[in-house]
């Protein structure tokens, strides 16, 4: 079980990276769903020990990760928004050195190596350098060294950010299936990979929790609110002045908005909500603007 208490951190300037923020994650996959910005990568780098916080506290499994940042290392995978790679080494070559940082050398290094390469589906690709991938295959090769050790916690930043659909349905199935019995953070502003992989999230904004739950219960709670109606796009501006329009998007050459409101608006059809419903509306309680791919 990971506890994050009250943890808050400011940048030069005021800025609130971080306000107070209080969560506690269990085994299994868990999205930390947010706009560029919210502080989500803020948030994984200070539970990963790569920066410090101004005040609170994280826990991991009963250890003081702050006190203690070594110990949190020897469990954690990461695997940052970006990352870069040695120039002309091959995938083999790299999870070897890296596999070696952590302590796996001789045979144990060597089958670990081979078992992370099969896993990522990355096998038939080992001998080739790691900065000519695709984007799919270094977010692959990523989680490979992520997966290095076994580790207890891993924190994934912004993973299928990029990635076409197909590579994007890949890295999804990969962390369905190592995210059962450890920690998995999912950090992201990809509605559909929090909708579809993840039993619980929270909703980061300008540094804070908004809203946390299941995303069955958040859609579940919208029912009978949410609306859909047809307009032309000059008519948008004088409609947000006297409805809550969480979204706007163009079907088939025609402006659909989708609005809240307790009771049917004149003009208007009920619509079936869905996390990104509850993702716009969320944001947009407080001021705040969504970015999607």
């Amino acid at each position: 079980m990971l506890h994050i208490k009250n943890l808050s951190k400011t940048y030069p300037g005021g800025v609130f990276a971080l306000n107070n923020i209080s969560l506690s994650i269990p085994p299994g996959m868990f999205g930390l769903l947010g706009p560029n910005g919210a502080g989500k990568s803020t948030l994984m780098r200070t539970i990963a020990t790569l920066q410090d916080a101004d005040s609170g506290s994280v826990t991991f499994e009963g250890t003081d990760v702050f006190a203690d940042k070594a110990k949190l290392r020897r469990v954690l995978g990461y695997l940052p928004q970006e990352f870069g790679s040695y120039p002309r080494t091959s995938a083999q070559a790299m999870l070897a050195y890296l596999a070696s940082l952590k302590g796996f050398n001789g045979t144990e290094g060597k089958l670990l190596v081979e078992n992370l390469l099969v896993k990522t589906n990355l096998w038939d690709s080992r001998n080739r350098s790691v900065d000519k991938f695709s984007g799919g295959m270094k977010q692959r090769f990523g989680i490979a060294q992520a997966l290095i050790g076994n580790p207890r916690l891993i924190i994934v930043d912004e993973p299928t950010a990029g990635l076409d659909p197909a590579e994007r349905r890949r890295f999804q199935n990969l962390l369905a299936e190592i995210g059962e019995e450890v920690v998995v953070i999912l950090s992201t502003h990809i509605v559909d990979d929090v909708a579809e992989l993840c039993p619980q999230l929270s909703i980061i904004g300008d540094g804070r929790i908004l809203l946390q739950g299941s995303p069955s219960e958040l859609v579940a709670a919208m029912n009978g609110r949410l609306w859909r109606r047809l307009i032309a796009a000059e008519e948008l501006d004088a409609l947000r002045t006297s409805h809550t329009v969480i979204s706007t998007r163009i079907r088939r050459g025609e402006m659909e908005i989708r609005l809240l409101a307790d009771t049917q608006p004149e003009f208007c059809e009920a619509a079936a909500p869905e996390l990104e419903d509850v993702y716009f509306a969320t944001l947009s309680e407080h001021g705040l603007t969504a970015n999607l791919e």
